[in-house]
């Protein structure tokens, strides 16, 4: 008989790095008396960032959502923007508050990203740019979208919150398209506490970006622009700093646990492993194991639902993530959906996350699959 574990295990536990290593951080912060607007642990950590990235042109904001909006509000991005039903809600609502009106088009059934065929169907002549989605930090069709780009004269944004530590073809996930934003929230693989980066293309947005980041200030009596407040404080700068030098070992420990789930559930009748899997298969990118998605589907003895809900009575608590789909919601009801999302729908009522981070260990991953081995 399978126990319940004694403590709850959640989809995720944020990261964090030695505590002795934190307090003299936070020791410093107290002797600098200077906690936010581009302190010197923000500097040092700045500087850090663009040597991982190897690039200067980025900027750190305080959270994920106000950098994306900040993006698309820099490029000048209006009108129609094409993009995924299939992420979280953040995606869309910074093009709301842009005033940008959300074009929500099907997925590929792969890879859970944006499938480029609906994406060049639904341009119109409203369309300024695609907003991508790097789903469970799976790249998009990288050369597919960028051509439909070039083609049709759009900007190319990647909502990359997923995405951080990706390489593909031996260069960061960030520097395809016009710009790309990684969240640094406390539930991602790297996190800042919250946080947020944008990674661009035109050096020239990078003034552009600070200005809005701080009020649009330029000095203490000019203000260049309508911006907003979206600076990091020196608490997440130093969390993330430190945890940037942990982060090989992080993604050691959850290609671990990834290769644990599949080892487990390769032969479960109705577990389709298969967005799991393909990080493992892949030549051209290095991947950061960020999520595990599994496809709930006929064969298994219970609806995605139910083994939710089963999991719970064992103390796990995962993730049915994402659903529903963004145009299911309330507030996007109604909105201008492109062609058929059925693909999109099959997914979001299929798909569920399972724990992974770093505390977690492979005979908590082998329980947790018993558990759904035991339908």
């Amino acid at each position: 008989m399978i126990r319940p574990f004694d403590k709850p295990v959640y989809v995720t536990r944020p990261y964090l790095p030695d505590l002795k290593a934190y307090q003299d951080g936070i020791a410093e912060i107290w002797k600098n008396q200077w906690l936010t607007n581009n302190g010197p642990v923000h500097q040092r950590y700045v500087k850090n960032l663009e040597a991982f990235f190897g690039t200067e042109n980025l900027c750190v904001y305080t959270n994920g959502t106000l950098a994306l909006q900040i993006a698309l509000q820099g490029m000048g991005i209006k009108g129609e923007v094409i993009t995924t039903p299939f992420t979280f809600v953040a995606t869309a609502h910074c093009l709301c508050w842009n005033n940008i009106a959300p074009v929500f088009v099907d997925i590929d059934p792969e890879t859970y990203t944006l499938d480029p065929a609906a994406v060049e169907a639904a341009i119109t002549p409203r369309t300024t740019a695609i907003l991508a989605v790097h789903v469970f930090g799976n790249p998009c069709n990288l050369d597919a979208l960028q051509r439909i780009a070039d083609k049709h004269h759009l900007a190319l944004i990647y909502d990359a919150a997923h995405a951080f530590g990706v390489d593909v073809g031996g260069k960061s996930i960030g520097f395809f398209g016009d710009c790309s934003m990684f969240s640094l929230h406390s539930t991602k693989l790297y996190h800042s506490i919250e946080g947020g980066i944008l990674v661009f293309r035109n050096p020239a947005l990078k003034q552009v970006f600070a200005y809005l980041r701080n009020f649009g200030f330029k000095g203490e009596t000019e203000v260049m622009m309508v911006g907003t407040n979206a600076k990091m404080t020196e608490m997440q700068a130093l969390m993330g700093d430190l945890i940037l030098s942990d982060l090989p070992k992080i993604i050691a420990k959850r290609k671990m646990l990834t290769e644990a789930y599949i080892a487990c559930l390769k032969d479960v009748p109705g577990i389709n492993i298969h967005a799991l899997e393909a990080p493992l298969r892949q030549q051209v990118y290095t991947p950061n194991f960020a999520y595990v998605p599994v496809d709930i589907h006929e064969g298994y003895p219970l609806s995605r639902d139910a083994l939710y809900e089963k999991l719970k009575t064992f103390n796990v608590y995962t993730r049915r993530y994402f659903y529903p789909l963004l145009t299911d919601f309330t507030c996007y009801r109604g909105q201008v959906a492109m062609g058929d999302l059925s693909v999109a729908k099959r997914v979001a009522d299929g798909i569920l996350t399972l724990p992974i981070y770093y505390g977690l260990e492979t005979d908590d991953v082998c329980r947790i699959c018993e558990m759904i081995a035991g339908g």
